[in-house]
């Protein structure tokens, strides 16, 4: 019986050791220029920052305003005269709602600055019936104002410089959506002009998607903070809760933060209702919390539809990064880039790990090849600007069409469930 023993491979022991190669960074003048401009551009948009916020608030504007100056011009209306229809109409609307309001919260707020003392000894006496917050009803009734009045005149100085950015901000951006919309088939021209002809039918999707999902977000946006100052007004009134007005403009324009709007109103409409009692003030607090749960769980998927398609996880995470990085101006902004981010990697079909190519993908992008020579074919010899015009046409007609067949793909799916027996 033989065996068979492994050679053990050992160096000798007069063997010098092995010599190691130096790494080396070597930095072409391609990728040193290159990561120059990414410095440049950089350094470039820390001091364009507001302008390039005004013009997204602006290409928001477009995205909201467009479907009704289209809808108008399928009435045989000028896209001029339309232009100026919706504007003068939402200026209207403003400066009616301005009227309204304004005046009343001018009032209640002089009422509560004259009932202050009033206030506060309810307050007080509120605090003092539980031994947890007895300590801060001799607080609230030793405030001293001295102070408070210092800090209140530079927070008002400050809010007041504020205040006149942002209407100096919104002027210019509503000016130039205005401009914008007025000179769309220019702009729109010019910018096919400089992308390749075999890219314009993506790009008008593109840009299609966008007009979607930011006009459906500030449609939403608007009547969701309708809806919010209505449920405050109502369950204010109700109660007999003083200033009710100026709580529910407060808890309307806090709406626009989803998620976190709720809480910021709760507070001041909590602490008004106090003064009626603990019960009032447990009806306020009840009723708000139940209408934010219908809000986000019936209402936002209802009002937003398909325009986000964003999953709560990438809510959050967008309102983060986006308080993080540009404060409330960001959280506004958040949920309407995080949604074209998602669009734009759909659309350029950028691939992202784990993902898997299904058998639908491989025939849609054939399609999409087949159009694109289509496409090509019809505008070989057309300028820029009308060649847009067919690309955004040839995309709406195939926005129809995927309509219809997500309609027939969920009615039998809905028939199906009200024959299936856990349904009946």
């Amino acid at each position: 019986m033989s065996s068979k023993v492994t050679p053990i491979n050992r160096k000798p022991p007069n063997s010098l050791p092995e010599a190691r190669i130096p790494l080396r960074f070597e930095l072409s003048l391609r990728s040193a220029l290159t990561l120059l401009g990414i410095v440049a551009g950089i350094w470039l948009l820390t001091y364009i920052y507001p302008a390039l916020v005004v013009l997204l608030i602006a290409l928001m504007l477009v995205g909201a305003l467009a479907p009704l100056v289209t809808w108008l011009e399928s009435r045989r209306v000028h896209r001029v005269f339309a232009v100026c229809t919706v504007f003068g109409f939402g200026v209207v609307l403003t400066a009616t709602f301005v009227a309204l309001t304004v005046p009343t919260i001018v009032e209640e707020v002089k009422s509560l600055t004259e009932n202050e003392s009033t206030l506060r000894e309810h307050l007080a006496l509120y605090l003092d019936q539980s031994p947890l917050t007895s300590s801060l009803a001799a607080e609230v009734r030793h405030l001293q104002y001295v102070e408070l009045a210092k800090a209140l005149k530079t927070t008002l100085l400050n809010m007041g410089t504020g205040l006149f950015a942002i209407a100096a901000y919104s002027a210019a951006a509503i000016s130039l959506a205005f401009y914008i919309m007025i000179d769309r088939d220019r702009l729109r021209g010019a910018l096919f002009a400089v992308v390749p002809r075999t890219h314009h039918l993506r790009l008008s999707r593109i840009l299609l998607n966008l007009v979607v999902i930011v006009g459906g977000y500030i449609r939403g946006q608007l009547l969701t903070c309708a809806l919010m100052g209505v449920a405050v007004f109502t369950v204010l009134s109700a109660c007999r809760v003083p200033n009710a007005l100026a709580l529910a403009v407060f808890g309307g324009t806090m709406d626009l933060l989803p998620y976190i709007g709720i809480f910021l109103t709760m507070g001041p409409a909590v602490l008004a209702a106090s003064v009626n009692g603990p019960l009032a003030a447990g009806i306020v607090f009840g009723v708000l919390l139940a209408y934010e749960e219908l809000e986000s769980r019936v209402l936002l998927p209802v009002i937003y539809g398909r325009a986000l398609r964003l999953p709560s996880s990438v809510v959050f995470f967008a309102l983060l990064v986006g308080t993080t990085l540009a404060g409330i101006i960001g959280a506004l902004l958040a949920l309407p880039v995080a949604a074209a981010v998602l669009m734009l990697i759909d659309e350029l079909k950028v691939e992202l790990p784990g993902e898997t190519i299904r058998p639908e993908d491989v025939a849609q992008q054939r399609e999409e090849a087949r159009t694109e020579q289509e496409y090509e074919r019809r505008t070989e010899n057309l300028p820029a600007e009308q060649a847009a015009a067919v690309a955004v046409e040839i995309s709406n007609d195939r926005r129809k069409e995927e309509r219809i067949g997500e309609k027939a793909t969920e009615e039998p799916s809905d028939s199906e469930s009200r024959s299936s027996p856990a349904a009946t």
